[in-house]
């Protein structure tokens, strides 16, 4: 009788916390894919001959890391995250692993980026060249930063949320990349197959926001259920164009 008294007990303390707010719920993700519409305009590579150096670590032409498509247009280094719907006033942990950016062929690798608040920003020099890293946001205070060819790494953080900036080489002018800061971890960056996931959402509804450098924004609503996968599709376009 003992035994089964427990159970019963157990057995009501699973309904309570299946029902009680504020229990974490299983975890839910928003996935898509992002693409580009009509004929993709011709850009021209990279030009490095102002530096031989930085010239003679490519075999050919640099593509332009403007428009990076894959196969059926489907589009890298878009940023894209949850822009509202998170629960107000909740903290998340910063990662203890840093977010890595080399400069590696007289390029940023990667090109585009999220980090949060407080998480560590590595900045390598695989490149044994001269390289200036400059950052520009508007909230944060700008990092800038020469690296010569014997300095091979160096760090910094960001300690306030801020929108997408800019951040070039004051020494290669063609050098670009673009980082974001959020209070969340809940951001995910396109490689050339054009997908994204976020994971690890609570049951509710979000505005997911998806970011190209030079075709804006654009943004969506998205519900999801507990233990719930949304697939949340976008497409870009260049304004204007002939298809």
């Amino acid at each position: 009788m003992r035994g089964t008294g427990n159970r019963g007990r157990l057995a009501a303390a699973l309904v309570a916390v299946s029902i009680t707010p504020g229990v974490a719920f299983a975890a839910s993700s928003i996935t898509g894919t992002v693409t580009f519409d009509g004929k993709p305009p011709a850009l021209r590579p990279l030009a490095m001959d102002a530096d031989p150096n930085c010239a003679k670590k490519h075999s050919g032409p640099v593509p332009n890391e403007m428009l990076v498509l894959g196969s059926g247009n489907t589009m890298g280094n878009i940023l894209v995250w949850v822009s509202k719907g998170l629960p107000a006033g909740k903290t998340y942990p910063v990662p203890k692993t840093p977010v890595v950016i080399d400069q590696n062929g007289c390029q940023y690798k990667p090109h585009v980026m999220g980090i949060m608040v407080g998480q560590q920003y590595k900045i390598l020099n695989s490149d044994g060249v001269l390289h200036n890293i400059h950052t520009l946001p508007k909230i944060n205070a700008s990092f800038n930063q020469g690296m010569p060819a014997t300095v091979k790494e160096a760090t910094t953080t960001f300690p306030k949320p801020e929108d997408v900036f800019h951040i070039k080489c004051d020494v290669h002018p063609w050098m670009s990349a673009y980082l974001a800061v959020f209070t969340h971890p809940f951001f995910s960056v396109t490689n050339t197959d054009g997908k994204f996931t976020i994971s690890g959402l609570e049951p509710g509804t979000y505005e997911i926001t998806a970011w190209h450098e030079k075709l804006g924004t654009q943004t969506a609503s998205v519900t999801v259920g507990a233990s719930d996968t949304k697939t949340q599709n976008f497409k870009f376009a260049v304004p204007g164009a002939t298809k």
